[in-house]
């Protein structure tokens, strides 16, 4: 058992064109080489999440929350663990309701 030669491929070739078709394996062909080229270029650009690339400008500072209405309470957030290790986050009712 070596390397496939000419034949073997040319056989293999031919058997996919009578299963799929001519414009099937275009298409199939044409799908695996976007997918290769993408591959390679994902391999390429070696970045790090979150720094900004080169060609790009860096993100906005994000906006400062919006100020309430004059009277207006924020509600407040109380976090509590639960016996299983996990926060959960439970929103305080408002004065009225």
């Amino acid at each position: 058992m070596g390397r496939i030669g000419g034949g073997e491929l040319l056989l293999i070739l031919a058997i996919a064109l009578l299963i799929f078709g001519p414009s099937k394996l275009a298409d199939m062909g044409k799908g695996l080489g976007e997918g290769l080229k993408n591959f390679k270029k994902g391999l390429s650009h070696n970045d790090v999440e979150g720094e900004p690339k080169p060609d790009e400008a860096p993100a906005a500072a994000p906006e400062p929350p919006k100020a309430l209405p004059a009277g207006v309470v924020p509600p407040a957030e109380v976090a509590s663990t639960t016996g299983a290790g996990e926060t959960s986050v439970t929103t305080a009712a408002k004065p009225g309701e």
